[in-house]
């Protein structure tokens, strides 16, 4: 059932969005040089690496780290990346991961293939076992601002929980938070 709300949703939604990417694709192309989108190793449902779009707000020449481990990321990010990332509308191409299958609309966020603390603290909860969603329980108590123990806690809160009414109330949380640019640090 979640694997059919999924394609229901990232269809229509993707209709409803396709004008806005095409204007955020331009804008990505006309403000730097590289890529209008960035492609991430991600860790996947049982540990399976996949490749995630996103459209890029960081410079070609950014380390292949999580942004928080950077020095100074705000002197990293392209002319518009702190917009598409307070609007959340870098993650527009993420449509593709759930469409694919290898992620949801809801679950825990995908961590970065060198995420090595947080992918065995999940494994350690079984939370690998969860198919990882663009957005999540934890996304929506602290996102970026979260320490990992505190995250993979909320994430084996959401595995304990899961059901389609638990999603519905989660994606609702993350309209409203995304509308009022709560928890984004950069």
């Amino acid at each position: 059932m979640k694997r059919g709300m999924d394609i229901v949703l990232v269809l229509g939604i993707g209709i409803l969005a396709f004008l806005p990417m095409l204007w955020v694709a331009l804008a990505v192309a006309l403000t730097s040089r590289g890529p209008i989108l960035y492609w991430s190793s991600r860790v996947g449902r049982n540990n399976v690496l996949f490749q995630m779009p996103k459209f890029r707000t960081m410079r070609v020449d950014t380390p292949a780290v999580a942004t928080h481990l950077l020095d100074d990321p705000a002197r990293y990010l392209t002319p518009i990346g702190s917009f598409l990332r307070k609007t959340s509308l870098d993650e527009l191409p993420q449509l593709w991961s759930i469409f694919q299958g290898n992620m949801s609309f809801v679950g825990p966020r995908p961590a970065l293939f060198n995420q090595q603390d947080l992918v065995e603290l999940r494994t350690q909860y079984g939370i690998e076992q969860l198919v990882p969603g663009l957005t999540g329980w934890a996304q929506i108590n602290g996102r970026d601002e979260l320490p990992i123990p505190q995250k993979v806690a909320l994430d084996r809160e959401y595995l304990q929980r899961q059901s389609l009414a638990f999603d519905i109330k989660i994606i609702v949380q993350t309209f409203l938070k995304v509308i009022r640019r709560d928890n984004v640090a950069h």
